[in-house]
């Protein structure tokens, strides 16, 4: 079974813009005066002078490469480059687009970007030598929660799999191998993919085929027929609705509500070499999550990551969503209050050690560690909770009260990072 190349999903794309030129010359020019204008009078006047981190706190790099996915949860990293949020702490943030995760993880290791938006997964991954080249990773905040979601093709809606237990019955009256994407094998997406599965009693291991695919491919692979469903971030769920090849089963934030999703990650080495500007990187993007969130007409942030600098998507993809207005593509609409969130006051922002540890916990989960790890000491070694409390003093972000916090998934099981050795291995279906 063979993927889409890459030149078909340019030609889609190249389709697609070609259907929204209007729309996409009107993102254009609003990404140009973005600086200014309406969006730049929302920007308080200290940011605009940019006189913050002389002497000692002055960062040791003025300008940053920051990689992001064409995803819409990498709002916060481009509005504090276009907003100009970045000159408040001394920075210059370069938002570089990536093509796939792997290509994040191997420009991270090697230095070619000095910190990205990536998968909480994937750093973990990469710490421990289970998602590539084994390098010390640094997790510096969390970038958003929720906001992602399960897609499985009409086809299975057909058949009448409109939902776990549909699919599951499915599964099991017609016996064929049932292939699903998701976007880096220890990333949030595997990792809500297989939840979500088991929860429904399928073990993803066994009973199905799982392939990668990069997030802005999973729609052309599933109009070719590659794949019977895939879990990816917005706005490419909806965009399989959009394109009428697709429908959402489920949100992440139906798995798990307020869930972790993306981090602003970087090397262990890069926040010894430059620690004042690691710490600047995150008092820049706290005050662009603050800004998204507090954002009255959020169809502005929207009409810029729809522009091909960005997330190259039409912008009537992105908006709904975006704004948390759900339409499952199989006769469902509500509006979420749970949908994806950027801020609240820094909850959603600090780097809490259970977070990571559960990433750790659904690693051994399913096979990708072998043996526990020492999940407090390893989420301790790469979660930069004091550069984040240094970072948030800046920008006035609130500091919750405890490192670990609690929640329930969609199977009913607690989380809160107190046993997670018995956790990891307490679930009925696993490796």
């Amino acid at each position: 079974m063979s993927l889409v190349p890459e030149s078909s999903v340019l030609a889609d794309k190249a389709t697609a813009s070609s259907r929204n030129e209007p729309a996409s010359a009107m993102r254009r020019k609003l990404v140009q005066t973005a600086g200014t204008a309406s969006l730049m009078s929302l920007v308080p006047p200290l940011v605009r002078q940019g006189a913050w981190a002389q002497g000692s706190d002055a960062p040791e790099k003025r300008e940053v490469k920051i990689g992001f996915i064409p995803l819409t949860d990498c709002a916060s990293v481009v509005m504090a480059s276009v907003l100009k949020l970045d000159e408040k702490y001394g920075i210059k943030i370069i938002a570089t687009k990536e093509s796939s995760w792997a290509s994040v993880r191997d420009k991270l290791v090697n230095g070619e970007l000095d910190a990205a938006h990536v998968l909480y997964g994937l750093i973990y991954g990469v710490h421990l030598g289970i998602g590539g080249p084994k390098k010390d990773m640094a997790v510096l905040m969390t970038i958003n929660n929720n906001g992602q979601a399960l897609t499985l093709s009409n086809q299975l809606k057909d058949k009448g799999a409109v939902d776990g237990s549909s699919l599951a019955a499915l599964m099991k009256k017609e016996k064929r191998e049932y292939t699903f994407a998701q976007t880096f094998p220890t990333g949030t997406h595997a990792m809500w993919l297989y939840y979500w599965l088991a929860a429904n009693g399928v073990n993803p291991m066994t009973e199905a085929k799982v392939i990668t695919v990069p997030p802005p491919q999973m729609v052309a692979n599933m109009r070719v027929g590659n794949m019977d469903g895939f879990s990816v971030g917005e706005p490419w769920n909806a965009r399989a609705i959009f394109d009428k090849i697709g429908f959402t089963v489920a949100t992440s934030q139906d798995i798990w509500t307020d869930h972790p999703e993306k981090v602003l990650g970087t090397t262990d080495e890069f926040t010894k070499k430059y620690p004042n500007t690691a710490r600047a990187m995150v008092a820049a993007i706290l005050e662009a999550s603050r800004f998204i969130d507090q954002e009255v007409d959020k169809k502005k942030t929207a009409t810029i990551l729809a522009d091909k600098s960005y997330v190259n998507a039409p912008v009537e993809v992105i908006e709904d969503r975006w704004e948390g207005k759900y339409d499952s593509g199989n006769g469902k609409k509500w509006t979420d209050a749970n949908a994806m969130k950027f801020h609240r006051d820094g909850a959603v922002n600090f780097p809490y050690l259970s977070d990571g540890m559960w990433f750790l916990t659904q690693h051994k989960r399913w096979g990708l560690l072998k043996e526990h790890p020492n999940y407090l000491g390893v989420a301790r070694s790469i979660n930069k909770i004091d550069i984040y409390k240094k970072a948030a003093a800046a920008a006035k972000v609130t500091i919750p009260k405890s490192d670990m916090r609690s929640s329930k998934l969609i199977d009913g099981v607690v989380w809160d990072g107190s046993n997670p050795k018995a956790y990891a291995d307490g679930f009925k279906i696993k490796v």
